[in-house]
């Protein structure tokens, strides 16, 4: 399990390229045949992947949690961003396709990832996004497309997109975690325009279906000290509280936003105008 630490806005004047990738990019999250994982301590969130890759990976407990099995003390946010797959949680086995998303509560002692049986063009891709929980909320299985859609903005501002929320208030119960996949439509770029702030969560993105041969660039810092990081395919950003976030492609793409803190209140956000950034 790989640390980050938690930072604040004072240290973004100083940071390099290489410190600021260092700090709020996570390059590498999809492994074949591993489960890797992200200790991140603003809101004490950790993010990863589990590619099984032909094999059963089992979600061990990591010292670092001081647990005697993850989700000992946590919750558990799953999107499959690969090909069919199956998590089996305490003996029950959920099968997942393609844009999925499986809640598992607090209590639950033994996770295993999977490929689907044989025939799958594809082997799936697990995305892991975990918070602590105070309590027990049932397991909870959403196929792609069923949560709560919501169409945002419009090809004029070349931000139209699909935004299915899978884990929120009104949806899937969790104590922290809110949860889901926005997709751009063709021609479309900006994730969020005007970017925004919510000094009360953290939000981690996963870009993902990024054509190989394009970029994101992804905003973040203050409004009057931002910054940049160019992401690729499969890579994911830690968001501090403090920062704001906002991304632009170079082709249309898709992304897993995921938070955790104080409330579960998706509209609770400080927009950042362009016209404010500096």
């Amino acid at each position: 399990m790989e640390q980050r630490y938690a930072t604040n806005p004072t240290q973004i004047p100083g940071m390099t390229t290489g410190d600021l990738r260092a700090t709020f990019l996570i390059p590498e999250l999809f492994v074949p045949g591993e489960i890797r994982v992200t200790y991140t301590h603003h809101d004490r969130i950790v993010l990863g992947g589990a590619v099984p890759a032909g094999t059963d990976l089992v979600l061990p407990g990591y010292p670092e949690i001081r647990s005697e099995y993850f989700l000992e003390h946590r919750e558990l946010g799953i999107i499959n961003v690969g090909g069919p797959g199956t998590v089996t949680a305490d003996g029950e086995t959920y099968e997942l396709e393609t844009g999925a998303c499986l809640y598992l509560g607090r209590g639950i002692r033994d996770v295993v990832f999977a490929d689907a049986p044989a025939g799958a063009e594809a082997g799936a891709q697990f995305y892991l996004f975990s918070a602590p929980a105070h309590t027990t909320y049932p397991t909870a299985l959403v196929a792609p497309g069923q949560g709560t859609v919501r169409e945002l903005g419009d090809q004029v501002t070349s931000n139209r997109r699909t935004l299915n929320q899978y884990i929120h208030e009104n949806g899937v119960q969790s104590c922290q975690i809110v949860m889901g996949v926005t997709q751009l439509h063709p021609g479309s770029m900006w994730n969020t325009m005007p970017a925004h702030t919510h000094d009360r969560r953290t939000e981690c993105y996963l870009y993902f279906d990024v054509p190989a041969d394009a970029r994101v660039i992804h905003l973040l810092g203050e409004r009057e000290e931002t910054r940049h990081l160019v992401v690729a395919d499969r890579q994911a950003i830690i968001s501090p509280s403090w920062s704001l976030h906002s991304g632009v492609g170079t082709a249309a793409y898709s992304f897993v936003w995921a938070m955790a803190g104080e409330n579960q209140a998706f509209d609770d956000m400080d927009a950042a105008p362009i016209t404010d950034l500096k």
